[in-house]
């Protein structure tokens, strides 16, 4: 009677739902809009970038500008002996003036509109910042998910191993076990332990990134992450790298930069043309030596030669190899971007076929093989090694499932950084809090091949 309690059990323990938690947690489910949404606001980084943006942006006031005019108040053709005697001599004067600086016509608009692309440039690196960390946020999100369920099946089936010790060691103590079982269940038992402890280690460590994405305490507790559903991604590889190439802010970037040399090459070849001063004096004479002291005024106008060349084509040199880096850097830049959709498209392709095989063949046909195993092991039919061998099976597959549900939506958020909008929406990807003892899988429709993507490409 004892042996047939024990199997009783073991088979409701063995047959129980893949994604039983071992502890129901304490802490509520983790909103990632929420996680998001406080990273944008409080992440130094990104607050360091703002900052850096601002800074260019003041330039361009700076840039347009005019130098100050400049006072002058002096006087002139004063007698040494007697400094101050403004009517010994008829040709000492009080003199005042003002002077302008004022570059060759369009060199003022063009510093300016260098100052804005500078500027420009900048304002895209912080979109690009922004992307960047959504994505680990979300990448961060995911991966404590995986952890989470995976130390749920850990702990569900070091539960059933224990079982499976009581029942090897009930079947031993009667004669009708052998002790290597006995043993190889407690090695079971003690991998599944440390299975435990590296997957409770790398959940601190987790949390710890997340948290500092969020710069909050690096101790902040992370509730749970709730279920999703996964729905296959629409959009096409030529519709997302489209996208791409019109919302990545890197190559918003990138442009300006290219604008930014463009006008710093037109800058150059303005130097050529000089430069002038304007300046208007008044003078002021009081009567001396018979004269009446008429007052006087000078207007002139003066401006740089500029005979300096070589100087001035090296500046012409330095902007065309500024331009030819953005350029190519911008060619690198959409290359990669073309490259890195057709491999994310082919891995979401690849983990959407992979979560729709798991919960439609091979876990249900894991589960009805430890069924078997269980019912051959009651009648002596099947050994013990056999039978613990498909619990571990069994206990492979279901990580696997989460794995490969993570994986596609860390996929689908570097996909959305890699294209510089969100494709969730578009594709009808919508994440929602199921209860953790039903999860519900939609169907998954495949998306196109990764053959007629590279052709695409």
């Amino acid at each position: 009677m004892k042996i047939l309690r024990t199997l009783a059990l073991l088979m409701l323990f063995s047959l129980s739902s893949v994604t039983a938690w071992a502890e129901e947690p304490k802490l509520p489910a983790e909103e990632l809009a929420r996680l998001v949404e406080t990273a944008l606001a409080g992440n130094p980084e990104l607050k360091s970038t703002e900052a850096r943006w601002q800074m260019f942006k003041n330039r361009i006031v700076q840039a347009g500008s005019l130098e100050d005019p400049m006072l002058m108040l002096k006087i002139q053709n004063g007698v040494v002996q007697d400094p101050f005697n403004f009517h010994k001599e008829s040709m000492t004067g009080k003199v005042i003036g003002i002077s302008q600086q004022l570059p060759f016509w369009g060199k003022r608009g063009l510093k300016q509109e260098i100052a804005e692309k500078s500027a420009e440039s900048y304002k895209w690196q912080v979109e690009e910042r922004k992307l960047e960390l959504v994505r680990m946020v979300k990448e961060t999100y995911y991966q404590i998910y995986y952890t989470d369920k995976s130390l749920g099946i850990v702990a569900k089936n070091i539960r059933i191993i224990d079982d499976f010790i009581t029942l090897a060691e009930t079947k031993y103590s009667v004669g009708q076990g052998a002790q290597q079982d006995l043993f190889k269940s407690q090695v079971e038992r003690s991998k599944m332990l440390d299975m435990k402890i590296s997957l409770e280690q790398r959940r601190k460590s987790l949390e710890a990134s997340l948290n500092a994405l969020l710069s909050r305490s690096p101790e902040t507790a992370v509730g749970r992450i709730g279920d999703f559903e996964i729905k296959p991604l629409q959009l096409s590889f030529e519709k997302l790298r489209t996208t791409a190439f019109e919302k990545r802010p890197a190559i918003k970037s990138l442009q300006a930069l290219i604008d930014k040399g463009e006008a710093a090459h037109k800058l150059a070849r303005k130097d050529f043309y000089p430069d002038f001063n304007v300046s208007l004096e008044y003078m002021q004479r009081d009567p001396a030596m018979g004269n009446e002291g008429l007052d006087t005024y000078s207007l002139g106008v003066t401006f740089n030669l500029p005979l300096q060349r070589e100087r001035r084509h090296a500046m012409v040199a330095e902007s065309d190899s500024e331009i030819r880096m953005a350029a190519d850097e911008l060619d690198s830049l959409r290359n990669g971007i073309a490259s890195s959709v057709a491999d994310l498209l082919a891995t979401l392709e690849r983990r959407e076929k992979l979560v729709s095989l798991y919960k439609s063949g091979i876990i249900p046909q894991a589960e009805q093989s430890l069924e078997s195993a269980v019912i051959g092991y009651r009648v002596n039919k099947v050994d013990f090694l056999s039978l613990l061998d498909s619990r571990i099976t069994l206990f492979n597959y279901e990580r696997e499932l989460y794995e490969s549900q993570a994986e596609y939506m860390m996929g689908l958020a570097r996909l959305e950084a890699t294209v510089g909008t969100d494709p969730v929406a578009a594709a009808a990807v919508q994440t929602t809090v199921l209860p953790a003892d039903k999860p519900e899988l939609l169907p998954v429709t495949p998306a196109a091949s990764a053959s007629e993507h590279s052709q695409h490409h």
